[in-house]
């Protein structure tokens, strides 16, 4: 499994960047955006932002959209969409993402968790066991910064001959995650692996659960805005607090609803705006 980038940078910009930032993994030069024209990626806001429409208010919140958090300059222009592409050792595309806005970016620990990959930076887990299952949960990242995308993942495994309720299934309370509000953080929608349909003899009905060891992946965004930003300044860290509700049953009873609190605790770092300094 390997990692590059394409951007429309000359090499020497590009290695400037990687030296100022320690980045090993592979960075691609694509000077006059030929790949990114060739893909359908290239992005057209900075040259409307130069044009003769430059202040209409539509054009000036697209370029606050999809091209910088500064004024756009002639060097802008070449510029592609942010996203990434999946490929399989062959080389074949499997999937791609791209961003809605500039500021707010997947991460690569992201993308990968949905692929069915285990976090590879240092996080930190905590694991918890109630008298139903065992939970070891984590965040994607151990540092993030205004704008990331991030992963809350919770691995639970039910304890023998017990199952939790997944969506769908009327009448129980679903395994789900509560978490607080919170301005600074925009909560995405679950992902819920695939249920499985169990029989429950006593009442003769067929409901979806889990019973087997299954992962929730929680999406959140730290947000990147301007008033964030100045929100987020001088903090060393997030918490993120919240609970796991669900109701679990056997083959023969159904217990109490449960719930169990959870926090997850990230380090800040800054969000990275500039460009290197053109080599001399």
């Amino acid at each position: 499994m390997g990692l590059a980038t394409i951007s429309y940078d000359s090499p020497e910009i590009l290695a400037a960047f990687a030296k100022q930032h320690g980045i090993t993994f592979p960075m691609l030069s694509d000077a006059g955006s030929a790949t990114i024209k060739r893909f359908g990626l290239l992005n057209p806001v900075p040259e409307w932002a130069l044009g003769p429409d430059k202040d209409d208010p539509a054009v000036q919140a697209e370029v606050r959209k999809y091209v910088s958090v500064v004024r756009p300059t002639a060097a802008m222009v070449g510029i592609a969409f942010p996203g990434n592409f999946i490929l399989d050792p062959q080389g074949v595309v499997k999937t791609r993402a791209f961003e809605d806005f500039y500021i707010e970016r997947n991460t690569v620990t992201s993308v990968l968790l949905k692929l069915g990959a285990t976090a590879q930076a240092p996080v930190a887990a905590t694991k918890i066991s109630t008298a139903h299952l065992d939970l070891t949960t984590y965040s994607s990242l151990p540092v993030i910064a205004p704008g990331n995308r991030l992963s809350v993942v919770l691995e639970v495994a039910p304890h023998s001959k017990i199952h939790v309720y997944a969506p769908g299934a009327k009448g129980y309370r679903i395994i789900q995650l509560a978490l607080e509000p919170d301005p600074l953080v925009r909560v995405l929608p679950i992902q819920y692996p695939q249920p499985e349909i169990y029989y429950f003899k006593p009442l003769k009905e067929r409901v979806p659960v889990f019973q087997k060891p299954f992962r929730l992946l929680q999406d959140l965004v730290l947000e990147g805005t301007p008033q964030a930003q100045a929100a987020l300044r001088g903090k060393d860290s997030v918490t993120v607090k919240g609970s796991l509700e669900y109701q679990a049953c056997d083959e023969k009873e159904c217990f109490n609803p449960v719930s169990v609190p959870l926090s997850w605790t990230m380090n800040l770092r800054p969000l990275v705006v500039e460009r290197p300094n053109r080599p001399q």
